[in-house]
């Protein structure tokens, strides 16, 4: 009996584009084999009326902000707007309220949608640490556990990026609203990540990468400590606010791209989040280095940071992933399409991503890529395409969806990654196992439950 899975969809996603009448083999280790026809003997999974693609990488989550989705789209009575800085206090108060089971049941229920909406790995950038009193649990990573039992449970592979927190910024007095995040030294923290790294290293599906903050969370000597630890993916938040870049400059009279340039902390193996505010030259540093910006640009847009410059990063050398953030919504092609619908409002003209060769799929190409392999590497994985020895993580799409109806085998790829409705995700594998199938999530029903209760414990 053979040990090898071919799935038979109508078409297959292969370098750039749709293939009609082609397979997908999967070997039992999960990676996709090379098979020129149906090997005797093995299982066939047939996939009439879809379109199968590599999966999405979700490069940035906060798994469980999805508790605040609809609860902060309002200015508070005395104030005169509302911005980041007044919607950061909102979040405290489910940071402050959540015992590990209650990480759990937030972060199940968020990867739950994640995998149906085709999503297949996770980067969560996982900042809660200690008990509600600051102090540690026994298991310092005890909440990580939780996140990381969340996201196999769902299904979903998932990369556990450790944050690393200091402080409540530059010459801010503490704010016991933080205590939960912080760690007394960079010791700790580096220490916490590669226990953490020990502890999961049997799971194949699970990695860990380093976190610090942003640079008003931690000091320079903190991010000096990271630049020479080996082995992790580093990422993250970088010029997302303009009062981020002034605190930089007043404490190190430099802006954020600039330190870490001068740290040595720019490399293929850094993801700079967001990267909204960037001047010229941070772009141009950004892209020599080959880094990675992570542009979640439904937080952006919901927050009112502003929309990150992605033509001139990738113009530069720079590589572009996407990011769920906030769970304000959780649809990671509409991510792209929102990257590339702000560069259009910015810009005044249309295709701006678009590689150019007049292909009619070049612009949907480059960002399922970014919604993929760029995704993929900036969370040092080797998922994102269907190639032989990569995972075979995938989902399909319902190529008869009413969003989908009148695309034609050449227009297909736009119209699903511009076009379609994530209810037109139909099955979602990881390692070649379906974790949804018919558009159904098991555990969907238990939940949202679940998350139900939690929700209505925590805003009665």
């Amino acid at each position: 009996m053979s040990d090898i899975t071919v799935y038979q969809p109508d078409f297959l996603y292969v370098g750039g584009r749709l293939i009609e009448g082609r397979a997908l083999a999967v070997g039992a280790g999960g990676r996709v084999v090379e098979a020129s026809s149906v090997p005797a003997g093995a299982s066939v999974v047939r996939l009439p009326g879809r379109a199968l693609l590599p999966g999405l990488v979700n490069g940035h989550s906060h798994a469980f902000q999805r508790l605040i989705r609809g609860r902060t789209e309002y200015v508070v009575s005395g104030r005169e707007a509302d911005d980041f800085w007044s919607w950061r206090e909102a979040m405290y108060r489910a940071a402050e309220a959540l015992g590990p089971e209650d990480v759990y049941v937030a972060s199940r229920q968020v990867f739950v949608e994640m995998a149906l909406a085709g999503i297949t790995t996770v980067g969560e950038f996982h900042y809660i640490h200690h008990q509600q009193d600051g102090t540690p649990y026994a298991d310092r990573n005890a909440l990580a556990h939780a996140v990381i039992r969340a996201a196999r449970d769902a299904g979903l592979r998932i990369c556990l990026l450790r944050v690393g927190y200091a402080r409540a910024g530059y010459q801010v007095a503490a704010n016991p609203r933080q205590r939960r995040f912080i760690d007394p030294d960079v010791d700790t923290f580096l220490a916490s990540a590669e226990s953490l790294a020990r502890e999961v290293r049997d799971d194949a599906a699970v990695s860990v990468g380093l976190a610090p903050h942003s640079v008003r969370a931690v000091t320079k000597d903190w991010l000096a400590a990271v630049s020479k630890a080996a082995g992790f993916p580093v990422h993250m938040h970088v010029a997302e606010q303009p009062k981020e870049i002034e605190a930089c400059l007043a404490e190190h009279g430099r802006r954020p791209v600039e330190l870490l340039s001068d740290l040595g902390l720019l490399s293929a193996g850094f993801t700079a989040v967001h990267g909204v505010h960037l001047t010229d030259e941070e772009v141009a540093m950004l892209g020599t280095a080959r880094a990675t910006v992570c542009a979640c640009p439904s937080t952006e847009r919901n927050l009112g940071d502003g929309i990150v410059p992605a033509d001139a990063l990738v113009k530069a050398g720079a590589s572009i992933s996407l990011g769920s953030d906030s769970q304000a919504l959780v649809d990671l092609l509409d991510e792209a399409r929102q990257l590339e619908g702000h560069l259009r409002l910015a810009r005044l003209r249309r295709a701006v991503l678009d590689p150019g060769g007049g292909e009619v799929s070049g612009l949907a190409a480059r960002l399922l890529g970014m919604a993929t392999v760029e995704g993929s590497r900036s969370l040092g994985l080797s998922t994102g395409m269907l190639e032989e020895g990569a995972l075979a993580d995938f989902f399909t799409v319902d190529v008869g969806h009413p969003s989908l109806v009148g695309a034609g085998p050449s227009s297909l790829l736009a119209s699903i990654v511009l076009g379609a409705d994530k209810a037109a995700v139909r099955e979602v594998a990881v390692a070649g196992r379906l974790v949804v199938r018919e558009g159904r999530h098991p555990l969907a029903e238990e939940s949202g439950r679940a998350f139900q209760a939690l929700a209505r414990t925590l805003y009665p």
